[in-house]
């Protein structure tokens, strides 16, 4: 039996590890800079914290680990939107004014504009934000899960 992560859970995952990596290689940077002398002067030290402190804010905005969901979703729904088949699709989205999951069929999915779904359902159209989505399944089978 195959374990299935959420989107969610594997963005979490990933970010550790890479979170992880990045914590032992600044380690090794530390203890091999450690053994030169000039590190023992106070002024160089604070200098060279303000250097690394100054990297790791320009690393940690491209590499956000709550954050990056969305392009996930996106990236999903769009190859959803043209499938062959995506009538057999249903997409789930939690709708904020009824207070329950939603669920529409692929097929009436027209548009996918920057963060937004345009979805035409009974002769209507419905912008759907693309962060409301938690589901898409296929012929009743979850294939994606926020």
């Amino acid at each position: 039996m195959a374990i299935t992560f959420r989107e969610s859970d594997r963005h979490f995952l990933l970010s550790l590890i890479v979170a992880t990596g990045i914590i032992i290689f600044w380690k090794g940077i530390w203890e091999g800079i450690g053994s030169l002398p000039i590190i023992e002067n106070p002024w160089v030290d604070i200098f060279i914290g303000l250097v690394i402190l100054t990297f790791t804010q320009a690393i940690f905005k491209e590499f956000d680990p709550l954050g990056g969901l969305e392009k996930g979703a996106l990236k999903v729904i769009d190859s959803v939107h043209h499938h062959p088949e995506k009538d057999k699709f249903v997409i789930r989205y939690y709708d904020s004014i009824q207070k329950k999951e939603v669920e529409f069929s692929a097929k009436d999915l027209r548009h996918i504009e920057k963060n937004t779904l345009t979805v035409h359902e009974n002769g209507r159209e419905i912008f759907i934000p693309i962060h409301r989505v938690r589901s898409i399944h296929k012929n009743g089978r979850a294939v994606w899960r926020l």
